[in-house]
């Protein structure tokens, strides 16, 4: 369905902010500057897509999700309750995410790639993990834990045990977080670029957003489409943002005040 943008308003595209990584300490410094980005986002967003990995390691039992962060979910939650519009895209880090964000946030998530009509642009949005050739080890992986056995086994271990096993993880398995290689080899061996153009050879596309590979990257995919990569808020504080007409990669520069 096409949507036209409101006059003088944004989309807004953010994703792998890894919150918990390296350490509870750092990432609180990380929160912050989040947090002053989503406030100025407020000011002229008309919707705001979180590609993934909001979190370093996400499960949602019954009744618990992980602690911490709570300043980063209540100002989503403010923001969507004010009427800005949000959609969640799971990554790698969040496979386990049911309906949390939905029934106490008010904000949708989905776990494929999206498409999207605004302004007579087409678009393509998700995370980006185990899209396109290669990254096998981690497709392999992906199978196992989506597995609902594998969710099922997990969620018996007691939460305390659970959420510090699956933190640990994070951490600690490259394998697990898809980033064997977050140096930039060129196009031709990036495997979100192979997928881009594989898909635009079933139709035509515009825009290509993706996130998981912790590199801002806006790469031609032919004359008329775009890939972009909207990179990560550990090292760069990238995101991408569109006004209607151009879409473009931006830096935040966080303050400490």
């Amino acid at each position: 369905m096409q949507r036209q943008l409101p006059p003088n308003k944004r989309i807004y595209f953010a994703s792998d902010q890894h919150l918990g990584a390296p350490n509870y300490k750092e990432s609180r410094k990380r929160e912050t500057f989040f947090i002053q980005w989503l406030d100025q986002v407020e000011k002229d967003g008309a919707i705001l897509f979180l590609m993934g990995d909001l979190f370093d390691f996400w499960f949602e039992y019954k009744k618990v999700v992980p602690k911490g962060f709570v300043r980063t979910l209540g100002r989503l939650a403010q923001m969507a309750d004010a009427g800005l519009e949000i959609i969640y895209f799971v990554g790698n880090h969040d496979l386990w995410m049911r309906d949390y964000f939905s029934k106490e946030l008010g904000i949708p998530v989905f776990h494929q790639p999206q498409e999207y009509l605004f302004n007579g642009k087409r678009f393509l949005i998700g995370h980006g993990d185990g899209l396109g050739p290669g990254d096998k080890g981690y497709k392999r992986m992906k199978k196992v834990f989506v597995h609902p056995l594998s969710k099922l086994f997990f969620r018996w271990l007691h939460p305390d045990l659970g959420i510090r096993l699956g933190q640990h993880l994070s951490l600690r398995n490259r394998l697990l977080s898809g980033e064997d290689n977050i140096q930039f080899q060129g196009a031709e061996k990036e495997w979100l670029v192979q997928y881009c153009k594989r898909k635009l050879k079933q139709k035509k596309y515009d825009f290509f957003l993706f996130g998981h590979r912790h590199l801002p990257l806006e790469i031609p995919i032919s004359n008329k489409a775009l890939y972009i990569n909207t990179g990560d808020w550990i090292h760069h504080f990238s995101y991408a943002v569109y006004d209607g007409e151009q879409l473009k990669l931006e830096k935040w520069s966080p303050t400490d005040d």
